[in-house]
């Protein structure tokens, strides 16, 4: 059977697992515990109950089954993450070879969920190599289109997967990589040890600038700062780049911005700031999500860099917003900020122009802050240096 898309499943767990793993394998919760095989959870009970009472086409309950995921970058591992620690938690890399395994099912999004379709292996794959790829390989998703869900499509093996068939395993980083390495060393096979900090919703480097302002190349939507800045324009149109995918993932957020666009409120040199008060860890985790973070309320900045969309950033308008922020943020409540590369992206302007101009005036501030380095550019070691950001 052809599976041209699909290079990897995954499988999420506790470190501790990891030995009975390599000894019997991904196994069913059932056969678990019918071999008594003691494990340590990063399910809550009650999700891993709910899975008890839904019945494949089979007739069996999803107990009888080893589940993995196509995208490990889910709202389960969202989840996993908010309420464990985090070098606790790993993730297995499994063959693809394992859809052919007999009698298997794909689910067409998290299983436990009553719209996810389960469907025969072939049936599942034209979907996931089809109308669900975009959304397994996008890097966010939202209750309301349903990629929360789709983007847990699951492939459901009977009784089990064998340890041969794990290939790699996936780690936040460098030092949980070093812990576990001696105990792979002993197998039969080669399994490879990944650190993949992106995977687990971290930044993939970062560096300090002082000791509140700091530089970092990842997802800006998933930093633990209490602020996260949009950059926008004046007429109320988010059409590319950073702020269209925050008008699909945070629909409120929008409407809020072409409110304060219509009523001027929002200028070049006057950001708006817009106090969330839905919890974004309530929106990015799976159901139920029982240990709320208390930074998850997210308040966005929505940062003018241009009048219009047409138009290429405006340097001197983006400088009046810097001193707007330092200025206001006391004021405003502003605890900790995130902030994209103002202007890098579509807007045209250089980093080496808009670094150090945004640490000059963030570098001023007496919060933590972060600045996401753009993605359309690659920056050289030299521009990223304190010396050079800081003018020293």
């Amino acid at each position: 059977m052809a599976k041209p898309a699909i290079k990897s499943l995954f499988y999420i767990t506790h470190i501790n697992n990891l030995p009975s793993m390599f000894q019997y394998g991904i196994l069913s919760h059932r056969q678990v515990q019918a071999l008594g095989v003691p494990f340590t959870p990063v399910y809550n009970a009650e999700i891993v109950a709910n899975r008890e009472r839904i019945l494949t086409p089979d007739k069996k309950s999803l107990w009888e089954y080893a589940n993995v995921y196509f995208q490990p970058r889910n709202p389960m591992l969202y989840k996993v993450l908010s309420e464990a620690d985090k070098k606790d938690v790993v993730i297995l890399g499994v063959k693809p070879q394992i859809l052919d395994a007999k009698d298997a099912f794909i689910s067409l999004g998290n299983a436990a969920h009553s719209l996810s379709s389960l469907v025969d292996v072939k049936t599942g794959l034209k979907d996931i190599n089809g109308e669900y790829w975009r959304i397994i390989n996008s890097d966010w998703w939202t209750t309301e289109d349903g990629s929360k869900r789709k983007i847990m499509a699951e492939c459901l093996v009977p009784t089990g997967i064998s340890p041969a068939e794990i290939h790699s395993v996936y780690v936040a980083n460098s030092s949980v990589a070093e812990k576990i390495r001696p105990l792979l060393s002993g197998l039969p096979y080669p399994v490879e040890v990944v650190v993949e900090p992106h995977m687990f919703f971290q930044p993939r480097r970062h560096g300090a600038i002082t000791d509140k302002l700091s530089w970092v190349d990842g997802d800006m939507f998933f930093s633990q700062m209490q602020t996260l800045t949009v950059s926008v324009n004046t007429v109320g149109v988010m059409g590319k780049g950073l702020a269209s995918r925050a008008k699909y993932q945070f629909p409120d957020m929008y409407v809020v911005y072409q409110d304060v666009c219509k009523d001027k409120t929002l200028t070049m040199g006057k950001p708006y700031l817009y106090k969330r008060e839905a919890s974004l860890d309530e929106d990015l985790a799976d159901e139920p999500f029982s240990l709320p973070n208390p930074n998850a309320n997210k308040w966005f900045l929505l940062f003018a860099t241009k009048n219009h969309w047409k138009e290429g950033s405006d340097f001197a308008g983006i400088e009046k917003g810097l001193q707007w922020l330092v200025d206001n943020y006391k004021i405003a409540g502003i605890q900790s900020i995130a902030m994209p590369a103002l202007g890098c992206g579509l807007g045209g302007l250089d980093w080496k122009d808009m670094g150090p101009l945004m640490c000059k005036y963030l570098s001023k501030m007496s919060v933590q802050a972060s600045i996401y380095l753009p993605q359309e550019q690659t920056i050289a070691p030299e521009f990223l240096t304190r010396a050079f950001l800081l003018g020293k």
